[in-house]
């Protein structure tokens, strides 16, 4: 295999883990105001946010390691991607910055408008990072007017076009359904059960998006193989979905973990060989050969990715390790709930 084709591999593999991981912390951060109560003061909320405290900061290493990792293996790549989108991602850095200082800075008041802001903070850090993650990946597949010299040419709202919308919707509700199913499988009491239900009823309206989106995406672009892995990530959803409702939270989050990995490796099988298509009938398209880094290069990341990303996997399986265990409003100190303190200062 090729060094080029194998760097490919890896970044696909880096976005799996993002979109699997980071996934349902978007999800629970979205279902804050509805699984959480309508009172910033409801213990609940603590519960929500102390299910992801642990792993959110963690989680979002996967998608800086997968931005290095594009910019050395295929720096045109990167180039054309971080300009042409600019808007966009730097959107959604703002909304992982500010959802970041939220989880922080929750509690560092006691005062119930204090919090409040906050926690609106979380819900609009994660919304705008799961729709716009679709929205960008959506016009990677479709293509952009990326012209004879490697360089996008086109406009901020050309981005949000039908498949592209559509494409955010759809990871919009994915993340959804995969939050209230992590919530379901780390906490206890009626919590549960509630997120258990909302997963099954998201479930179906994802569904029917990532069918649409999915079967659209193989019409245009799709391969053998990708078709293959889409037909797995459909039936993997359904069946995470019927774990779920026969109470088995477990399967439940298996199962849109599986369909999301599914999903994205088939959106990877679909653009490959390509990284980022044009549209223009006179334009360039960046490829895993012109937009690759030179031989030495590669062979040198191979090396440092051989050598470090066991020890990373193994780190970060040491931590859902320790905090496996599900949580209740029970296990909060009363003195700590009345004070409203979150999930990541204790």
């Amino acid at each position: 295999m090729e060094l080029t084709t194998l760097w490919f591999i890896l970044i696909a593999v880096l976005w799996i883990g993002y979109f699997c991981l980071e996934g349902f912390d978007f999800g629970v951060g979205m279902l804050l105001p509805v699984l959480g109560g309508k009172d910033s003061e409801a213990p609940e909320r603590r519960v929500m946010i102390n299910t992801i405290g642990p792993v959110w900061d963690g989680n979002e290493v996967w998608v800086l390691v997968a931005g290095g990792a594009t910019f050395a293996a295929f720096p045109e790549w990167y180039a054309t991607l971080f300009s042409g989108f600019y808007f966009p991602l730097l959107l959604i850095l703002v909304a992982l910055i500010v959802r970041g200082l939220a989880f922080e800075y929750r509690a560092k008041r006691d005062d119930p408008t204090w919090r409040k802001r906050w926690d609106a903070a979380i819900f609009f850090g994660s919304v705008v990072p799961a729709f716009l993650w679709g929205v960008a990946f959506a016009n990677i597949l479709r293509g952009v007017k990326i012209d004879a010299d490697l360089e996008y040419v086109g406009g901020f709202w050309e981005l949000l076009n039908p498949y592209a919308i559509l494409g955010g919707l759809t990871t919009t509700a994915l993340f959804l359904v995969h939050g209230a199913m992590f919530v379901a499988l780390k906490t206890e009491g009626p919590i549960r059960g509630e997120a258990r239900n909302l997963a099954v009823r998201i479930g179906l309206v994802a569904a029917v998006l990532a069918v649409l989106f999915l079967v659209w995406t193989q019409i245009d672009t799709g391969s053998v193989l990708s078709a293959v892995l889409f037909v797995a990530a459909a039936l993997s959803l359904v069946a995470g979905l019927a774990a779920a409702y026969t109470t088995r939270e477990g399967w439940g989050f298996i199962g849109t973990f599986v369909a999301i990995a599914l999903a994205v490796g088939g959106l990877f099988a679909a653009l490959f060989p390509d990284v980022m298509p044009t549209s223009l009938a006179d334009g360039t398209s960046l490829t895993t050969t012109n937009a690759a880094a030179t031989a030495y290069t590669l062979k040198i990341m191979t090396w440092v990715a051989v050598i470090f990303t066991p020890i990373v996997l193994a780190y970060q399986s040491w931590t859902y390790w320790v905090f496996r265990k599900r949580i209740g409003v029970h296990h909060i100190p009363q003195a700590a709930l009345a004070a409203g303190a979150t999930g990541t200062d204790g």
